[in-house]
């Protein structure tokens, strides 16, 4: 399956923050569409950097509740990796896995044109295991 599969199954709209928003607008958004990260961008195309749940808690362990009022751009993982739509769902669950990633934006020609979470990965893997049990019932049943 390609990451551009799954894109078109849940849809290519990615929530965007820019990098001179606060945390705790950041945490609004979090909060407002149900998700755990957010790809900073001053334009919603050129990614900047990305931004999670987790990166906020541990700031605020480390500097206390002024992270708050700090941009996003000051708590980001700027080292951002990224999928094309085009490339393998399995290569991108090995990457997940080695970098340690639950998010990754999907770039085509250099420009965000989605996101894909652990979460969609693992549905995707769901989804082909299914058809793959079907497929066997329907030969083993004829």
């Amino acid at each position: 399956m390609l990451i551009g599969t799954i894109l078109r199954d849940k849809g290519s709209g990615v929530t965007t923050v820019a990098p001179a928003a606060t945390v705790r607008e950041l945490l609004a958004k979090l909060a407002e569409h149900n998700i755990g990260a957010v790809v900073v961008s001053g334009d919603g195309a050129v990614i900047e950097g990305i931004v999670s749940e987790r990166d906020v808690v541990r700031r605020l362990h480390d500097r206390g509740a002024m992270v708050l009022d700090l941009p996003v751009s000051a708590i980001m993982t700027t080292e951002v990796h990224t999928v094309g739509p085009g490339e393998n769902v399995e290569s991108l669950r090995r990457t997940m896995t080695t970098e340690r990633v639950r998010h990754m934006p999907v770039v085509d020609g250099g420009r965000l044109v989605g996101i894909v979470s652990i979460g969609d990965v693992v549905k995707s893997a769901i989804e082909e295991l299914e058809t793959e049990k079907a497929s066997l019932v329907d030969y083993l049943h004829r």
